[in-house]
């Protein structure tokens, strides 16, 4: 009987073992991609990116892959740190990035960028290689492509803005970062750092008189409803960052990493045409809807970088210390790209 009984609990331990082995190597093989935007690849940059990413890796590999939109694992910074713990291999996300590797806080320097084209060469070439090698060994997250959030344009309800000097005496929301709050003080507004929940009741109760953010978020989220004038200044240009577990992307077979690799940077290109797809369009749609958009001239976007510029860039030289090397660095590639 004693001996039945061992063999019987030999066999379940066994069968366990068997069990876990095969769910450790199912895991192996399965990608888990987040990000906070909706699902719907036709409206969202990170949904469509993520989509075009399941197609490619399935269609050309073994791997399977899992999608995660619309925050279902959490924030941003919440999937980043799911990513450094292997948790979630892909994750595809903004702003999160600067707080886990600093140096990437210089691309919100405002005005850095003229076009989406030189944004994209950029990042595309030894800057972005740089940027990427270096964020690798602060976080363990390799960045396998770039996508895009799009330009940043200011808003607001009482008048039209041209020149810094517009921008005086208006309140506007800005997000709980410094860089921002630095950036309008320096153009000559009153920044009011405002959670993006609370925004919408903001602007309809006049705590703030206007706001900044892409185009397609400001129709998507109704805010051109709630504001009389859009300026298409695109002081900020934000980039995404395609990143991947390195723990994850070493374990892969070297046939796997290439694909993985490809298809993140044609993700990566189709978020960035979503991204201006809903751009244009959502400039037209405002503009039907009865909200006045301007459009600076390159000497009125000039006046701006010389207000706004200046302030930013002695705050994030204070902040980052020795990685303030890259503000010069970034500086340098731009002027390159510009030649």
């Amino acid at each position: 009987m004693r001996f039945k009984f061992s063999t019987l609990a030999a066999t379940a331990l066994l069968t366990l073992g068997l069990a876990a082995t095969a769910t450790s190597t199912a895991g192996a093989q399965t990608i888990r991609v987040a990000h906070v935007d909706p699902d719907e690849w036709t409206a969202s940059k990170k949904g469509a990116a993520a989509h075009i990413f399941k197609n490619i890796v399935e269609g050309e590999t073994d791997l399977t892959v899992e999608l995660f939109p619309a925050g279902a694992l959490g924030n941003e910074d919440e999937l980043v740190a799911q990513a450094q713990d292997n948790v979630t291999q892909v994750v595809l996300v903004s702003g999160a990035m600067s707080k886990a590797c600093p140096a990437a806080s210089v691309l919100d320097i405002p005005y850095t960028f003229s076009s989406a084209t030189v944004a994209w060469d950029v990042l595309d070439g030894e800057f972005g290689e740089a940027l990427a090698e270096h964020c690798l060994a602060q976080t363990g997250l390799r960045t396998l492509a770039f996508g895009e959030t799009g330009f940043r344009n200011f808003t607001n309800g009482t008048r039209e803005i041209r020149t810094p000097a517009d921008m005086e005496g208006l309140k506007f929301r800005v997000q709980p970062i410094p860089l921002y709050v630095e950036m309008v003080k320096g153009l000559g507004g009153e920044p009011t750092p405002i959670a993006w929940t609370e925004l919408p009741n903001a602007l309809s109760t006049g705590v703030v008189d206007g706001q900044e953010n892409p185009v397609g978020v400001i129709y998507n989220n109704g805010l051109h409803k709630l504001q009389k004038f859009m300026t298409l200044d695109g002081h900020v240009y934000a980039a995404d960052f395609i990143l991947i577990s390195d723990e994850f992307f070493q374990s892969l077979s070297p046939a796997e990493q290439a694909v993985v690799a490809r298809a993140a940077r044609v993700a990566g290109n189709m978020g960035r045409s979503i991204q201006q797809w809903g751009t244009a369009e959502g400039v037209n749609k405002v503009q039907a809807e009865g909200m006045q958009v301007y459009s600076p001239t390159a000497e009125e976007i000039a006046a701006f970088a010389e207000k706004a510029q200046p302030a930013v860039v002695e705050y994030l030289r204070g902040e980052l210390g020795e990685d303030a090397v890259w503000i010069d660095r970034l500086q340098e590639a731009v002027a390159s790209t510009n030649q």
